[in-house]
């Protein structure tokens, strides 16, 4: 999965999509996982890397790394290949 090449995502957490004008805001942890993507991990591999840090339950992190992905599909973030 990666990040839609059109996408800006800055520190504090705001994302903005040149193709569309759109503009969103995300959560630290939400831009954590932006980054993460941009280097090509997998959910696993996220999964695993917030529960070192936050130690909070791995079924937990999973299923919130799950839904923040879908919603950047939904809101058409990650390449369209990706999506598919």
């Amino acid at each position: 999965m990666n990040i839609n090449k059109n996408i800006a995502v800055s520190d504090s957490g705001f994302i903005f999509n040149s193709t569309t004008g759109e503009s969103f805001s995300v959560n630290p942890i939400g831009v954590e996982i932006i980054e993460l993507l941009k280097q090509d991990k997998n959910v696993s591999e996220i999964t695993r890397q917030l529960n070192s840090k936050y130690n909070a339950d791995i079924a937990t992190i999973e299923n919130e790394v799950l839904d923040f992905i879908h919603n950047l599909e939904l809101n058409s973030l990650l390449d369209s290949q990706d999506a598919a």
